[in-house]
């Protein structure tokens, strides 16, 4: 609950102004509450109004996207950019390609990629994009029309040092090579605009894992250094079929953790013997088939269409990596009556602020996403790197560059969360570790 004063009239604020985006208010009324004990303590905040600032994003280019499909018939989306806050760098974020996409969902994506990017020690601003186009069901040739329709609106508002974009859900390689090309087309120039390119023009290795790899970096991390403890021989349940959800169930297996149970926006399937992982990749990323195939390829395993029905699998570690709000608090009670130790979000605020409560007071290690799910927009900071400097580090530098920054993150938020009195409390600390270095950059700066 809001004490504070300031944090309490802010909010109320962003309430009058944006009362119907629900996922922006979720996603402000969390940041604030963790950081009540930090700005109690640093009067210098509200004499800046800095907490007005930065729950106002500097801009927002919403535009219409205007396409032909394969019958010859024009069609019709619409897009987004949401340059959130450049304190502290470039603004980088992805682009979401889904139906579900609106301007409230742009804008908590941006405002959680913020801090996100703030946590990773890389020189990143935060900001989101996308579109309401559904990239399912549509041939190459399709694609292709919107992404280069998109592009021609975007590419007068980003660069290689204003804004960054990456993939995020439905803008996988295909839909970023696109974009690159049209971009290049328009601004004749060859440059680091887009991350998650392919490795044959500026892509970096490890990119396509690293999401799903830091997330299991940082739960090693946390199990190590709060229970001494290890992700050996736990069971894990893992929401999602996407890209996030494969790679942390190969990291997980290589550390030792049976996966037991994965799903997709249809149904789960559950595997007592442990998920195969080559038959998951041959349907979800080859076939980019249904995941109850699986059920069908693999003896001894089990689908189940209600989806939210994973959550009541047996556990010790769950990892919710589907899209937000997918974890709620009669999920986050069949998980804990089942005995899970860990929650670790590899989506973006997959868990409502009531099952975060639960967990916290049922002494669950609870992993917040903008902690637990940076490795993404690290290794896309780290492929700007190697775009600038005109390099190519192999999957090893790459990945060890990757861990130390989420080792990093964990310390950073614990210890925060440490000096604000609340030890082991990672939601508080991840906020407050992320936004210190926002707010000072922004004090620093000025009325800007």
């Amino acid at each position: 609950m809001l004490t504070n004063a300031y944090l309490k009239r802010v909010y109320d604020d962003v309430t009058r102004r944006d009362p119907n985006e629900k996922e922006f208010l979720q996603a402000v009324y969390e940041v604030l509450d963790s950081l009540q004990p930090y700005v109690e303590k640093h009067p210098e905040l509200e004499k800046n109004g800095i907490i007005e600032r930065i729950v106002e994003p500097d801009r927002i280019v919403s535009f219409r996207v205007t396409w032909m499909d394969d019958n010859g018939a024009t069609r019709v989306n619409r897009g987004w950019r949401c340059q959130f806050n450049s304190a502290i760098g470039p603004y980088k974020g992805g682009l979401r390609l889904h139906p579900s996409v609106n301007q409230s969902i742009i804008k908590f994506l941006g405002f959680e990629q913020t801090f996100k990017n703030s946590l990773t020690g890389l020189p990143m601003g935060g900001g989101k994009g996308g579109s309401d186009f559904d990239p399912k069901g549509k041939s190459d040739a399709e694609v292709m029309r919107f992404c280069q329709s998109f592009m021609t609106e975007l590419y007068r508002h980003i660069g290689a040092d204003t804004d960054v974009p990456a993939g995020d859900i439905g803008t996988g390689a295909r839909e970023i090579g696109y974009m690159f090309g049209q971009y290049k087309r328009l601004q004749n120039c060859f440059t680091g605009v887009l991350t998650g390119k392919g490795l044959d023009f500026g892509g970096s290795l490890a990119r396509t894992q690293a999401t799903g790899y830091g997330l299991l970096y940082f739960v090693e991390e946390m199990l190590k250094c709060m229970k001494n403890d290890s992700v050996a021989g736990k069971t894990v349940v893992i929401s999602g079929a996407g890209n996030v959800a494969i790679y942390a169930a190969e990291k997980a297996s290589q550390l030792g953790g049976k996966v037991v149970a994965m799903c997709d926006s249809q149904g789960y399937v559950y595997d007592p013997n442990g998920i195969k992982l080559d038959v998951m990749k041959q349907i979800k990323e080859v076939e980019r088939a249904r995941i109850s195939e699986y059920a069908k390829r693999v003896p001894g395993s089990e689908y189940g269409e209600n989806r939210t029905d994973i959550w009541k699998i047996k556990c010790d570690i769950a990892l919710p990596c589907a899209t937000q709000n997918e974890l709620d608090a009669d999920s986050a009670k069949a998980l804990i009556a089942n005995g899970v130790s860990v929650v670790a979000e590899g989506a973006n605020m997959p868990s409502t602020l009531e099952a975060v409560e639960l967990f916290l007071k049922n002494g669950v290690l609870f992993a917040p996403a903008k902690a637990a799910n940076a490795g993404g927009v690290a290794t896309s900071g780290l492929e700007m790197s190697q775009n600038s400097q005109r390099l190519s580090w192999t999957f090893e530098e790459v990945d060890a560059k990757l861990r130390g920054i989420m080792v990093n993150i964990f310390h950073n938020a614990y210890d925060a969360s440490a000096e604000c009195g609340m030890e082991g409390n990672l939601v508080v600390g991840a906020n407050v570790a992320g936004f210190i270095k926002v707010s000072r950059a922004m004090i620093a700066q000025g009325l800007v």
